[in-house]
């Protein structure tokens, strides 16, 4: 098959014809003009023996990002499916991710924000055979390295000491796992009420898929590459709205397992929180507050430990 497919008819030849997805590309964007056609480029340089869509969701863009959707879409009308919002949906709180799953035709998905990218071409057909050979396997993802404007930030492991397999209980307990590496089975089509307004919605999704199966790192997939820049939702986060977000997660998922009687993921999740809220704190308000409560546990075991008292 050549490097570079450049038009729908050669897509198509290569999957002999097929049309129906076996595997739905999901791509949010916004705003992400400057580096949506490195992104889509990525997507449609992918070499499978299977059909697969793009679902391009462009969220009330103020640039030029739905133009080069509109270009992409008119080029390759049978592969991408753009979705265009009127309305800024991330500011109304809408879980609108998350419901793309649901519109999603792919038995997998394969996740990818527009102003990140792939580099391996290989990427989705190693994903995919691993997942149709083991279905106590829930999703699959690899190594991704960070950059910006000047260059490479972190490379090439951002995945860290997470580049291992992980348990279906690891997933439940939202291991982290780079978002823009993932491809999983696509079996997460609505949010929990708990999980409405959360923000950090990836580690959500792979509590649930824990619940499915198990997660396979591959090694022999090429790093993806995470873009670091001014308009990036998350990444550009103070550290302290990071940690705001992240427990807000964590306790959104506390309350969730709490209402399925998943008690011991209950606890889990709610350490989680407060082991976030400590890291939120200044050292000295954090000595104060572990003091408070060492007094507190003090008090009560002498009480315990004397009649009468």
């Amino acid at each position: 098959m050549d490097t570079q497919l450049e038009n729908e008819q050669d897509l198509m030849a290569a999957w002999n014809n097929r049309r129906d997805p076996l595997l739905s590309i999901v791509c949010l964007t916004y705003n992400h003009a400057a580096f949506l056609r490195e992104t889509l480029d990525g997507f449609l340089r992918q070499r499978t023996d299977f059909a697969f869509e793009i679902i391009v969701h462009d969220d009330a863009s103020t640039d030029g990002t739905a133009v080069i959707i509109r270009e992409y879409a008119a080029r390759y009308p049978n592969v991408i499916k753009p979705i265009y919002q009127q309305v800024n949906q991330y500011r109304l709180g809408v879980p609108f991710s998350t419901r793309l799953f649901g519109q999603a035709r792919g038995k997998y998905i394969a996740y990818c924000e527009g102003d990140d990218y792939w580099t391996d071409p290989r990427k989705l057909q190693i994903q995919v055979d691993f997942l149709e050979r083991h279905p106590d396997y829930v999703m699959t993802y690899h190594d991704a390295f960070m950059f910006n404007s000047q260059g490479v930030v972190r490379s090439p492991d951002m995945q860290g000491k997470y580049r291992k397999d992980a348990t279906a209980r690891e997933l439940m307990q939202a291991r982290p796992i780079s978002t823009l590496t993932v491809c999983f089975r696509n079996l997460v089509h609505e949010l929990p009420s708990e999980l409405h307004g959360v923000e950090v919605l990836d580690i959500c999704w792979w509590s649930l898929l824990g619940a499915h199966g198990k997660g396979k790192f591959i090694e022999a997939i090429k790093p993806a590459a995470y873009r670091v820049h001014e308009g990036g939702i998350f990444s550009m986060r103070s550290s302290k709205q990071r940690i705001q977000m992240t427990m807000h997660a964590y306790y959104s998922l506390a309350r969730y397992y709490q209402r399925i009687g998943e008690q011991p993921l209950y606890e889990f999740f709610m350490i989680q929180v407060f082991a976030q809220a400590l890291a939120s704190i200044s050292p000295l308000s954090k000595l104060v507050a572990l003091g408070q409560i060492f007094q507190n546990i003090s008090v009560n075991l002498i009480r315990r430990l004397t009649p009468g008292v």
